[in-house]
């Protein structure tokens, strides 16, 4: 008897001989933790398998997508590992956290779509490139730090947090969490490889967490900093680069909404960027929840892009058929 094997069938026409649309998705960190109740491993494990079957519909129904992903608990659970351990071994830098949180998740992600490509029979493979991001040392993000990490908490533990040295905010009504710079994306270091993959048909996972900060050093040297890139603005950079037909950014609303969580709540299905743009002017986009992601999303219109949706991971094929979700064109 010949052992199981992930080949695909001879009779699969591989997918660099096809024509596919391209699109980049972008998954929340926190999506990848349904219930903050059960934050363990094995329940990220059924999220990341929920989520997969999504991404696995899109590309048997003839899309090669590009995933990106966030990491902000998972970046919380190693910095709360780090001071529990801290009189035991060494400290993790924060770029090297990131490093991290880009391989546990992109190996979860790449094993769950591999597994549906297989079950499915179609000839596709996933895998995850470790990604470096450029950004500036001179960027004034770095005097005012605005990007929350970790995971929430409540505000005795915040207030710990800020005598410990932390920069602590309020997020979105949502709990307190630990800020820390956010510079602007510059440049993606492994863009050729990203996108010589994407061309032969692949299925990437880049840009995990905004990517891993990187500036160059006087001696012409990439090195590490202290640092979190938003990973909307970096997965809409990708996309504009990439040309992407379509950018979506999976979320924990079905919906984008003006006045939320009010009750004459408004849910958006369609948006113009001039209209979106009015609206967060409006203050209808809270900083910390919808904004960066409309934000985002007028970057990808404004390089070039035609449309992106805004939705939640169990609506991503309806929101492709266009029968949910909040469609952004230029």
């Amino acid at each position: 008897m010949q052992p199981p094997s992930l080949q695909p069938d001879a009779t699969v026409v591989p997918p660099a001989e096809r024509s596919h649309p391209i699109a980049v998705v972008a998954i929340g960190g926190n999506s990848l933790i349904t219930d903050n109740k059960h934050p363990d491993v094995t329940y990220q494990w059924d999220a990341v398998r929920e989520t997969a079957r999504h991404v696995a519909n899109m590309i048997e129904g003839g899309w090669t997508v590009v995933v990106t992903h966030g990491n902000g608990p998972q970046v919380g659970f190693i910095l709360r590992r780090n001071e529990l351990a801290e009189k035991e071994v060494h400290m993790t830098p924060l770029d090297l956290i990131v490093a991290d949180t880009q391989g546990s998740i992109g190996y979860m992600l790449q094993q769950a779509l591999n597994n549906e490509f297989v079950q499915r029979g179609i000839y596709r493979r996933a895998f995850t490139i470790v990604t470096q991001v450029l950004v500036d040392r001179a960027d004034p993000a770095f005097e005012t730090p605005t990007k929350p990490i970790g995971s929430f908490m409540e505000e005795a533990k915040a207030r710990q947090m800020e005598g410990e040295g932390w920069n602590v905010v309020e997020d979105a009504g949502r709990g307190w969490r630990r800020v820390i710079a956010s510079p602007e994306p510059r440049e993606i270091v492994e863009f050729d490889a990203i996108s010589a993959a994407v061309k032969a048909g692949w299925i990437v996972i880049a840009g995990g967490g905004g990517g891993i900060p990187v500036v160059i050093n006087d001696k012409k040297e990439l090195r590490g900093v202290a640092a979190v890139i938003d990973k909307d603005r970096l997965s809409a950079l990708l996309a504009a680069q990439l040309k992407a037909d379509l950018f979506i950014i999976s979320t924990g609303v079905e919906q984008v909404a003006i006045n939320y969580n009010k009750p004459d709540q408004k849910n958006l299905p369609h948006l113009t960027a001039a209209e979106a743009r009015q609206y967060m002017a409006d203050g209808h986009f809270a900083p910390g929840s919808m904004k960066p992601k409309i934000e985002a999303v007028l970057r990808f219109l404004d390089q070039g892009g035609q449309k992106a949706i805004i939705t939640d991971p169990p609506n991503l094929e309806r929101a492709l058929r266009g029968e949910t979700g909040t469609h952004i064109v230029a």
